[in-house]
């Protein structure tokens, strides 16, 4: 029999991944349960490659929630419906991994270190974050368009978009000091807020390419074969990105 891919909790994780949230908080909420058994998926090694990633992603999410319960954005409806979207990609690549299913090659670069100890932090969040919104980022808002029956030109659902930026911007110091060493603290300091603009940079760029991305999907949508061969393109590119992140050379640059 197969060694199950979750460890000694692998069926508390599907259980988990077997309903969709209906909302931001349902999604805030699957993700923090996820954290814990991810955590304890890997004894010998509680800040594994995916636990960290969904670290990043859990406090992300729950200061949308708590942006959206404060009347930050100006279309609601399209921010909770992206965000479950958004969600669902990744809950289908943690199924698909669970259940021995074919799960993208994107997601297959994080989930096969699950038990490798020599991957730091950094680099784990990184590439989960390269997954999510090189591959996963432009499918949910396809998805999102289609079924609210709107598209890439509502400016008022791309500011929105945008406004994301900025809880990334909030965020991602303090996150990523949380996955340093000492000694990498010590250096961080010493660069100021260099990473820091460097890094919501590089997040503002990949998540443009992201909205640009399913732009251009959405003209071909009605064309299944065009559409494959652009989700193979994305996943193949996405992986190889992935691949460099937590390779050695990758992991020093974080």
């Amino acid at each position: 029999m197969p060694e199950l891919r979750w460890g000694h909790v692998h069926d508390q994780i599907m259980e988990i991944l077997c309903h969709r949230p209906t909302d931001v908080a349902g999604v805030v909420e699957d993700l923090a349960a996820l954290q814990l058994l991810l955590t304890e998926a890997t004894p010998d090694d509680p800040e594994n490659p995916v636990a960290d990633f969904n670290h990043l992603y859990w406090v992300i999410t729950r200061t949308i929630q708590e942006r959206l319960e404060a009347g930050a954005f100006a279309d609601p409806e399209f921010l909770t419906l992206l965000d479950i979207e958004f969600a669902e990609r990744y809950f289908e690549a943690l199924r698909c991994w669970g259940n021995r299913a074919d799960t993208p090659a994107a997601w297959q670069v994080l989930f096969r270190r699950l038990r490798d100890e020599s991957v730091r932090s950094l680099p784990s969040a990184a590439a989960g974050v390269n997954a999510h919104i090189n591959y996963d980022l432009p499918f949910a808002l396809l998805n999102t368009w289609a079924k609210l029956g709107s598209g890439p030109e509502n400016d008022a659902q791309h500011r929105d978009y945008l406004y994301i930026n900025e809880i990334f911007f909030d965020r991602i110091p303090e996150l990523r000091r949380s996955y340093l060493s000492t000694w990498q603290i010590c250096i961080d300091r010493l660069n100021g807020r260099i990473d820091d603009w460097y890094q919501n940079r590089l997040v503002e760029f990949t998540r443009d390419i992201a909205w640009r991305d399913a732009a251009r999907m959405w003209a071909m949508r009605d064309d299944s074969a065009a559409m494959e061969s652009e989700r193979i393109r994305l996943d193949r590119h996405t992986a190889f990105l992935g691949w460099a992140l937590l390779s050695p050379v990758g992991s020093l640059l974080q």
